[in-house]
């Protein structure tokens, strides 16, 4: 580590090499307002490294996060290397969930008082070459379960990485069992892109996009409805009107649950003509989940 970054190193710390800002990239712990922070610093030669900037958490809008964030494990996603997802551990200091009698039945060895706070894992996002970590969703992502290995300090810190491990399947691993001799790392599975969701209830309902521009030939979603649910698609120009083909009426429910579905409408999937325009997509949906979109060549 290059002695000139100043920082608060007793935490684990990462780098790697962003295929999307052509450099190493660097998140490392820092200390803002008292609590447990994250700047960010790049580098071309892994010798000599931009000055550090902090991250700014969407939640405060602010480089003092709302909470102490003991790890922030930052790394590109597989599916989309300008993504970046960040599995930051939560700390609670001084919150307690275990009794005194509870706590000497776990296995704390050294950890002494430390056993009377406690952790979870929370999800972040970035995009590569900016220093702005999204919290929209503060909801725990990992909680501790049940145990009371699982509610004793610094465990339930997420691993580095989201790997893929099956066709439709990727895996996070978390640390649990913290100061114990059974500690031990644990796998946890999600569908592929199943970080979040746009979800529809059996009701229904429906999502519209912000106008944008794209580059490609088709719609590819990953999607999961009920048997009786289902989901649609129309495009719309920059006014939110629909465009000549590609209306709602267009596009033939699509039912199933599917990793990557290419959308339809009368016409076909191709949408080349519209590569470049300033376009908007309306979803609808009933019972169904959305999990993410591209379009692709």
């Amino acid at each position: 580590m290059p002695f000139y970054l100043k920082n608060h190193f007793d935490s684990q710390n990462v780098m790697f090499w962003s295929e999307a800002e052509q450099c190493y990239v660097l998140y490392a712990r820092h200390m803002m307002g008292g609590r447990r922070a994250t700047a960010r610093s790049t580098s071309t030669d892994f010798r000599n490294w931009s000055p550090q900037v902090l991250m700014t958490y969407s939640d405060t809008q602010s480089t003092v996060p709302s909470q102490h964030f003991y790890t922030n494990q930052t790394s590109p996603y597989f599916r989309a290397p300008h993504l970046y997802i960040a599995l930051a551990a939560r700390f609670q200091a001084g919150r307690r969930a275990l009794t005194d009698e509870q706590i000497e039945q776990v296995d704390v060895g050294e950890l002494g008082g430390a056993a009377k706070d406690i952790s979870d894992g929370v999800l972040f996002s970035s995009r590569a070459g900016t220093a702005l970590y999204d919290f929209s969703f503060r909801e725990s992502f990992v909680r501790p379960g049940i145990g009371y290995t699982h509610w004793v300090s610094r465990t339930n810190y997420p691993a580095l990485g989201v790997v893929p491990t099956g066709p439709a399947e990727m895996s996070m691993y978390v640390q649990r069992n913290y100061g114990e001799r059974s500690a031990y790392l644990e796998r946890l599975t999600l569908r592929t892109d199943g970080f979040v969701s746009v979800n529809a209830p059996f009701d229904g309902g429906e999502m519209v996009t912000k106008p944008f521009r794209f580059t490609g030939k088709e719609l590819e979603i990953n999607l999961a409805t009920s048997a009786a649910g289902g989901l649609r698609v129309e495009i719309q120009n920059e006014s939110g009107e629909p465009m000549a083909g590609y209306a709602l009426s267009d596009c033939g429910e699509i039912i199933g649950d599917e990793i990557a579905r290419v959308v339809k409408w009368k016409g076909g999937s191709d949408l080349s003509a519209l590569a470049g325009n300033l376009v908007r997509l309306r979803f609808v949906m009933n019972d169904a989940d959305l999990y993410s979109l591209r379009f692709r060549p």
